[in-house]
């Protein structure tokens, strides 16, 4: 294999350190998680002790202060023992992020070291049950009120959701404006008006928790808003690519992971007096396999030098995401066969991934949206 120019060896250390750290406090634990539906409360505070949250946030509002090549570690790490009940990247990837970039220095303060620590979970809530890859949609509205906001909708499949103290809520503050109108809140657990709803059962993702959230009559104050008032869109869209780029990260890393527990597996395992690994269907397809994820690896790798040089455009990212789920979607799937009917055993983790993997190539935006918003880089809008 190719070796990465983009870690140094503090990264290294810092890998094995979170290697460690998943070892010990998250694989004896996700499968009881994953019967519950949820992961325990305290794992996030160890892993805010161990400095595994919000890596990127400076020092000066209670992150480590590292640069974001500690959260791609962190990111890859998790993909690669399957570990999909921590909500960790979105909380310190997406949330975080938000409010460092777009938030006052109140509102940094109040939050961003809570995060940190894993003393507060956060979340975003942009989907709604008639609004998902369509952020232009959303009819959650806050209109204004004097020195509050006055917030009323409801949300859907929201990662964090059920757990989450601190929510960024999508909302639109002019909807006669359409996407012009949308405006961005930070809301707080246990604000009138506000409520969780049921933990949603999911084909995979088992102990992540997926929520509903509802609005009635939510009145927030005005210092609530995060940034300023119907730029939310704007700030959504700068944010996107950086977010499909996670799903790219975390689609490579699954992707080689099953690879390594599939050579293991047909090492091992014996058909017809010799091991699956003897035939040469079974060679030549993991050959195929394993140079397609490196040609993903290394596309991934450009796109990070991109994105940490502040030059990675939404068209690329968006190649990213939408190529790099569908092959781990493809390399699951293949892997599972060679499994054989163990590959459908919930206890492999070639099983539980497979069924992770497939809202990868919905979340973020799906990867139909991701072709139409490459075309467009390429002046082939759609007709209107």
């Amino acid at each position: 294999m190719l070796e990465r120019k983009l870690f140094n060896e503090d990264h290294a250390m810092f890998r094995d350190s979170v290697r460690r750290f998943l070892e010990k406090e998250a694989l004896p634990f996700h499968a009881a998680w994953e019967e519950q539906g949820y992961v325990d409360r305290e794992i996030w505070r160890k892993a805010g002790e161990n400095g595994f949250l919000c890596s990127s946030i400076p020092e000066e509002w209670g992150g480590p202060g590292a640069d974001r090549l500690y959260s791609v570690i962190v990111m890859e790490e998790i993909a690669r023992v399957n570990a999909t009940g921590l909500g960790f990247v979105l909380h310190s990837e997406i949330v975080a992020p938000y409010l460092l970039r777009y938030g006052t220095d109140e509102q940094k303060r109040r939050y961003l070291p809570k995060m940190a620590s894993g003393d507060m979970i956060g979340a975003i809530a942009m989907s709604e049950p008639a609004a998902g890859s369509d952020l232009q949609g959303v009819r959650t509205t806050a209109l204004r009120d004097g020195d509050h906001y006055v917030l009323n909708g409801s949300k859907t499949f929201i990662t964090n959701g059920w757990h989450a103290d601190l929510v960024v809520v999508v909302a639109k503050t002019d909807p006669a404006a359409g996407a012009k109108g949308t405006s961005l809140f930070l809301i707080e657990r246990g604000m009138p008006g506000f409520d969780k709803g049921q933990r949603l059962k999911k084909v995979g993702l088992k102990a992540q928790d997926t929520s509903e959230l509802f609005f009635n009559d939510l009145r927030v104050p005005a210092s609530q808003l995060l940034g300023k008032e119907n730029q939310g869109f704007i700030y959504l869209m700068q944010e996107l690519p950086w977010e499909r780029m996670q799903i790219a990260i975390g689609a490579v890393e699954s992707a080689q992971a099953a690879i390594d527990w599939t050579v293991d597996y047909v090492k091992n395992r014996k058909v017809f007096g010799t091991t699956v690994a003897s035939f040469q269907n079974t060679r030549f397809r993991l050959a195929e396999l394993q140079t397609e994820v490196q040609i993903a690896r290394v596309f991934v790798d450009r796109c990070l030098e991109a994105l940490i040089e502040d030059k990675l455009d939404t068209a690329t990212a968006s190649m990213a995401k939408y190529w790099c789920s569908d092959l781990q979607g493809k390399v699951l799937d293949e892997c599972v066969q060679l499994h054989g009917g163990y590959g459908f055993m919930w206890e492999y983790p070639v099983a539980r991934a497979w069924a992770d993997a497939r809202v990868q190539r919905i979340y973020g935006g799906t990867n139909e949206i991701m072709k139409e918003l490459i075309t467009r880089s390429m002046g082939l809008a759609a007709p209107k």
